[in-house]
């Protein structure tokens, strides 16, 4: 009979190392996720000290998003040739590094190059995650459990910075938003570098294409520069920035068809499993990342609550993400397979935006915030997981870079997209109303429900897109990694798992 006292075997040891080497990638999402929302419930704060304007102000959002979104691409693909890890920790430095500029800023010209360097920093450490996740585990019902695991970190951590916004700005000062990532940033590089396993990479001389390189991050950085600026700068402009930005992607993709060894390789494409998946995402994302600022308003605007008590309003979403996902998941998953557990969350999150879209102008929190609320949270504890799991099934090993980056970019396309329709139409209604004599409150109101109105249609459309294209069947399905389609019964169940 084994001694109680036996060391642990390899395999023991194995298994510690890869979760111990998830919780280090969950931490350094964490932080990112985090600083994409604390800003919010900041903002009015912010606009008083160092005195923006209104659209001024706006930077402080977008400064953060143009490189992020425009690094994604290419800052995936250079983890895969120059190791994932390497490029994790180095994101990490920078991000870290420059929160706490943005911490100690006391103008808006450095608030506002800051967090560019913070954009720069959180697409080096968000674009590689996902590549390294699906290789630490390629077995299937391990795969899914890590992937639920990572989505309600980050999707829990959306909604716990909203909280933490409110909470720290009220209590301290705005500049512990950012001054907040320094220990957590120092802890998960310190980790990073003891706990996740060096990994080579493939070399520059095997992808590394500079031409192709500048066209693909100057028509991603294009687009969300078109996108976030799309209400002050008029339909035309937009147009205009929308037409060189397609241009550039036109560009981009025949050199990519020419290139001897291409940045990104037009075969990941050919996965209809990725490219539906990421289609899917961008309406989901568009809706959800829109209701959780136009939420938010709709809290301090319309009901009068305060900073702090709008954070701790939508604390419920949170803590239902984090229970639903780690506890039912990847066993939903795993029995029902992801095509019918996305639908059934896409589903769920349709219900709630139509929900929302009567709020009221003497709307109570119990009625009518907290019923779609849940509904919303429950649905994406049930869709992301799902979409995620889809969406990376459909890249070989050697692309799990790039395509963890193309997740994430299409990740901030949809939330910049939804933010600037939801947004301009809000405004938009709301201006005509108080034109014509409504009282502004109830304007105010009304612009929001527009605006969840037409989330709701969002939703919808990524429901039937999920249901036209990710159906069982008419999805060829693709492994995690070659070596194990082709040796291992692992690889064989990847392959089913992926095309339920």
């Amino acid at each position: 009979m084994p001694s109680r006292t036996e060391p642990p075997t390899s395999s023991t040891r194995r298994t510690y190392s890869r979760w111990a080497s998830l919780v280090v990638l969950c931490a350094g999402t964490l932080m990112t996720v985090l600083d994409g929302n604390i800003v919010t419930v900041a903002m009015p704060a912010i606009q008083s000290d160092l005195g923006f304007s209104g659209p001024g102000l706006a930077w402080v959002v977008n400064a953060y998003l143009i490189p992020f979104g425009g690094l994604l691409l290419l800052v995936g693909r250079l983890g895969d040739l120059v190791g994932r890890r390497r490029m994790f920790a180095a994101g990490l430095a920078v991000f870290t590094a420059a929160s706490v500029l943005c911490g100690v800023a006391t103008s808006q010209g450095v608030l506002v190059a800051a967090r560019a360097l913070q954009g720069v920093g959180g697409a080096m450490t968000s674009a590689v995650v996902l590549g390294m996740l699906v290789a630490l585990f390629p077995e299937p019902r391990e795969q899914a459990r890590a992937i639920a695991v990572f989505s309600a970190v980050g999707a829990a951590g959306g909604a716990l910075g909203t909280f933490l916004g409110g909470a720290l700005t009220q209590a301290l000062n705005w500049h512990w938003i950012f001054l907040i990532n320094l220990p957590i940033g120092v802890l998960a590089w310190v980790a990073a570098l003891r706990i996740l396993a060096p990994d080579k990479g493939a070399g520059l001389g095997r992808g590394a294409d500079y031409p192709g390189a500048a066209l693909v991050t100057g028509a991603l950085m294009l687009t969300v520069y078109a996108i976030v600026g799309a209400g002050d700068r008029g339909l035309g402009g937009t147009l205009t920035l929308a037409a060189v930005s397609l241009a550039l992607f036109a560009a981009f993709t025949l050199r990519q068809a020419r290139a001897a060894r291409p940045l990104l390789r037009l075969r990941l494409f050919r996965s209809r499993t990725l490219t539906s998946a990421n289609g899917v995402q961008i309406l989901m994302i568009a809706g959800m990342y829109g209701f959780q600022y136009i939420g938010a308003l709709y809290l301090q605007r319309v009901l009068g609550y305060s900073e702090l008590l709008t954070g701790t309003a939508f604390l419920p979403a949170p803590i239902a993400i984090g229970v639903l996902m780690l506890s039912l998941s990847a066993r939903t998953i795993a029995r029902f397979g992801p095509y019918r557990v996305l639908l059934a969350g896409l589903a769920l999150i349709t219900a709630g935006m139509a929900l929302l879209s009567r709020a009221p102008v003497d709307g109570s929190y119990v009625a009518d915030v907290l019923p779609p609320l849940l509904l919303l949270a429950a649905g994406f504890a049930a869709a992301m997981p799902a979409v995620t799991g889809l969406a990376m099934s459909g890249a070989r090993e050697e692309d799990a870079g790039l395509a963890s980056g193309l997740f994430n970019t299409t990740q901030v396309v949809g939330g910049s997209l939804g933010l600037a329709v939801l947004t301009t139409l809000a405004a938009g209604r709301t201006e005509r109303l108080t034109a014509g004599g409504a009282h502004v409150v109830a304007a105010t109101a009304d612009g929001y429900r527009l605006a969840f109105t037409v989330a709701t249609g969002i939703a919808a459309a990524a429901l039937l897109l999920a249901a036209a294209l990710l159906r069982p069947g008419r999805v060829p399905s693709a492994p995690v990694t070659e070596e194990a389609s082709k040796t291992s019964a692992a690889g064989r169940q990847s392959r089913a798992n992926a095309s339920r």
